[in-house]
């Protein structure tokens, strides 16, 4: 696991999370790019990417 892979993936979760309930286009969009880093991480990592709707609680 790379430190590079691992803040990846942190930052990204903490951006998802700080966005995911807004209900404007921006929130939304910028739960989205929290998500695409998150996966980004993940896949440094040789972890499989989250499938899932952002905002859907679903891990």
């Amino acid at each position: 696991m790379s430190i590079e892979g691992k803040a990846k993936e942190a930052a990204g979760y903490v951006k998802e999370e700080m966005n995911e309930h807004g209900k404007s286009p921006e929130a939304q969009k910028k739960a989205q790019e929290g998500r695409d880093l998150r996966n980004e991480g993940r896949v440094e990592d040789g972890k499989a990417p989250k499938t899932t709707s952002v905002g859907s609680g679903a891990e």
